[in-house]
């Protein structure tokens, strides 16, 4: 298994970049929608040039990203099958298939916004936006410590990360509503 090392890092670089793209395109849907809201020109100028962005974007590196994060990480599975019999794989695998999920909700608003339709306010896609943080902690941890047995201290880091995102958010929110340029 001498390429086990190149398989595995090219998996890695995909899921980095597909977690990237995951990362960005909520902001850009944030700013399309406050785009839309704006007076004309600045509304037109805006949302091309958003919408463009957020195409090339979501078409040349966070789809592409994610497929061949997918192709990988199969190629992996059957190189070492032992894996799939492991429970933190089992876990890791469901949080895998949250992230799909995820992402095809994503790709759903990103029709939505590509066909001028907002069908969410800024401030939904900004909370939006931090699915994919929750998802990559969780296989993050699931994989470096490689348990899925201790439930209670994971829930309790969820819970903390998602308090400490909304109080993020929260501080944020007060900010701009102070300084609307921020």
């Amino acid at each position: 298994m001498e390429y086990y090392n190149y398989i595995k890092s090219f998996h890695l670089i995909f899921v980095v970049t597909w977690f990237a793209g995951l990362f960005y395109i909520p902001r850009l849907f944030v700013y399309q929608i406050e785009a839309s809201l704006k007076p004309s020109p600045e509304k037109e100028i805006l949302g091309k040039q958003l919408k463009l962005m957020a195409k090339r974007l979501w078409y040349i590196i966070t789809w592409p990203s994610a497929i061949l994060c997918t192709i990988f990480a199969i190629w992996l599975l059957v190189l070492i099958p032992d894996w799939l019999k492991q429970p933190w794989m089992h876990v890791k695998l469901a949080f895998v298939f949250l992230l799909f999920i995820y992402h095809l909700i994503t790709h759903k608003y990103y029709k939505q916004l590509q066909n001028g339709v907002c069908k969410k306010a800024s401030n939904y896609m900004r909370i939006w936006n931090e699915g994919a943080t929750f998802i990559l902690f969780a296989v993050v941890f699931l994989v470096v410590l490689k348990s899925a047995i201790n439930w209670v201290w994971g829930i309790i880091g969820m819970l903390v990360l998602g308090v400490l995102i909304m109080l993020g958010f929260k501080m944020y929110k007060r900010i701009r509503e102070k300084n609307p340029e921020a």
